[in-house]
């Protein structure tokens, strides 16, 4: 099984911190060429500026990542840097806490836009390109994957956290319909879900609430919280040609969390 990226080039989202940023490392670190995409400017000059002395192989773009003409703009630096585009990974999320009760309907609009509809738009772009792509490189060549970022959320139901838990449900479930519509186009789409993983959310978390890394660690059968670097290495696998034969899957990387008691936590 090969786990080369070697020469790949990839869109990672989310990139200026926490799992996005973990993701977006490991594969630049693996070979692949990477855009580094987030809103945040000061935050993602921050990484990038550890890369002053390789422009050949990573390079960033600031914008809106729900926005359309950013996304589309995201996808024309990515051809002019680097001529192509083999791997995205959707790993910007929107997190907010929202009263069960007393929804907003605005806010849940914005939920699904940021955390599904940026995603689903951002592939079906890329995908297109892809396709382009493996109309000149022949029947039996991978055209692509994508990977879509999502948490514990999805199945395991948090009151305080509703919008964002029936919004990665939404994105979760967009993973397996894009998976069936693009397979005939060789191109992959998976998902992880991950839960006691040190996410940004989750270390912002534990400086208000240093008491909630014990519940954590205790609800998690492996007894530990995971850096964001082990979700990487899931990234990783199903980007590569190890997983050449994978696709509709929703991967956990929880420690076993999911098996345990129901989350009572408000950050996964």
């Amino acid at each position: 099984m090969t786990m080369s990226i070697q020469g790949k080039v990839a869109i990672v989202t989310g990139a200026g911190k926490g799992v996005g940023l973990a993701i977006a490392r490991h594969l630049a670190e693996r070979g692949a060429s990477v855009m580094f995409a987030d809103s945040d400017e000061a935050m993602l000059q921050s990484v990038v500026s550890d890369y002053a002395d390789d422009q050949s192989q990573v390079r960033h773009f600031v914008g809106a990542m729900s926005e359309k003409l950013a996304m589309a703009n995201l996808l024309s630096a990515t051809l002019d840097a680097f001529d192509r585009v083999d791997i995205l990974v959707n790993a910007h999320r929107f997190v907010r806490g929202s009263d069960p009760l007393e929804t907003d309907m605005d806010a849940l609009e914005e939920m699904l836009r940021q955390n599904m509809l940026a995603g689903l738009r951002l592939s079906q772009m890329v995908a297109k390109r892809m396709i382009r792509q493996a109309e000149t490189e022949g029947p039996s060549a991978q055209s692509g994957a994508i990977v879509n970022i999502s948490t514990l959320a999805a199945r395991r139901p948090i009151p305080s956290m509703l919008g964002y838990s029936i919004a990665c449900a939404a994105q979760e479930q967009a993973t397996r319909g894009l998976a069936l519509a693009l397979a005939p186009h060789r191109i992959r789409v998976n998902g992880v879900s991950f839960s006691s993983v040190m996410s940004h959310e989750l270390q912002c978390a534990l400086k208000d609430n240093p008491d909630q890394r014990a519940q954590i660690i205790a609800g998690t059968p492996l007894g530990r919280i995971a850096p964001a670097d082990e979700l990487a290495e899931t990234v990783h696998y199903l980007v590569s040609d190890g997983a050449r034969f994978v696709t509709g899957q929703i991967i956990t990387v929880d420690g076993g969390r999911s098996l345990a008691d129901p989350v009572t936590a408000q950050i996964l």
